[in-house]
């Protein structure tokens, strides 16, 4: 598949190999399998007998991208530290229909109470990452950077994010706190607001938080000149026309990242790649990716 490595690489939230280092993300899986497991798997508890070992297989029943293992993983220990999971594909890697992810040996009972729960964080992670790498393909070889939003799961925010990461997506801010980003309701409550002065709700941010990066949404070009004048490291250029995009394009260039939003699609992402934006942020990576297709199957030894 194409994908250029070094915006995988480039992540500024997470890499590939740490999301189950997080305690909040742990604290999740946790919580998940309480909601699921409650006081025990009575079905598992009735009929299976708790010394029967077996061997089972996560599949992939549709070609897709691989997301969550390390989560899946988690979900196994944490039902029963004695199980052993082999990992034979690993996040990122692309696989096609039938192709064994995971594959679990160990009591059977365990790998039942867990096989929910594991599948559900997978099957989500894996279609936001399958639905990135369609993005990331589509403006490839540029190096505009796929971005995500905060359109996200509450709660599974930092999973969904991780599952960008493995499509070869790029992290835009993981919450409120880790950048100034100001769109249109802030600019309404905002005492100073004029098209024609942005800069000075720039520099305003700036004073206020003088080591986060601060970034300008704008609908024209010339919203787009007067935040310039303050330099934001971003202007983001929302709801615009590729022609307008380009000429704003050309404004920033050298100033000022910019960054393309607003119901952008997998069937027009390649033509405003081509205005010369840097990025291309995207809520649907994450609010409308549908779930890949997995299933685990086992044999008794």
């Amino acid at each position: 598949m194409k994908i250029n490595e070094e915006l995988i690489s480039g992540a500024d939230n997470m890499k590939l190999d740490d999301i189950m280092r997080d305690s909040n993300a742990v604290a999740v899986v946790q919580a998940s399998l309480l909601e699921d497991v409650g006081s025990g798997d009575v079905t598992t508890l009735a009929l299976v007998n708790p010394e029967i070992m077996a061997i089972g297989d996560i599949l992939a029943r549709e070609p897709c991208v691989v997301a969550g293992v390390s989560v899946a993983c988690k979900v196994l220990e944490l039902v029963d530290p004695e199980l052993r999971a082999d990992v034979i594909v690993p996040d990122g890697e692309f696989i096609d229909a039938g192709a064994t992810i995971i594959s679990i040996q160990g009591k059977a009972a365990s790998i039942l109470t867990a096989e929910r729960t594991a599948l559900n964080f997978m099957q989500r992670m894996c279609g936001i990452a399958t639905l990135t790498r369609k993005f990331v393909d589509a403006v490839y070889p540029m190096n505009t950077m796929i971005l995500d939003t905060r359109k996200t799961t509450p709660i599974l925010r930092a999973f969904e994010k991780f599952a960008v990461l493995c499509g070869g997506g790029i992290n835009h801010r993981f919450g409120l706190y880790d950048r100034v980003l100001v769109k249109d309701n802030h600019r309404k409550l905002w005492e100073g607001d004029d098209p024609d002065r942005l800069d000075l709700a720039v520099d305003a941010a700036r004073k206020a938080f003088p080591d986060l990066m601060v970034e300008m949404e704008v609908e024209s070009i010339q919203e787009c000149k007067s935040a310039l004048r303050s330099a934001p490291e971003w202007i983001m250029l929302d709801n615009m026309s590729c022609e307008t995009m380009r000429e704003c394009v050309e404004f920033c260039r050298g100033i000022s990242q910019t960054e393309a939003s607003g119901g952008i699609t997998l069937e027009r992402v390649r033509e405003v790649a081509e205005t010369g934006v840097d990025a291309v942020s995207l809520g649907c990576l994450t609010h409308s990716a549908r779930a890949v297709d997995l299933s685990l199957e086992w044999s008794v030894d």
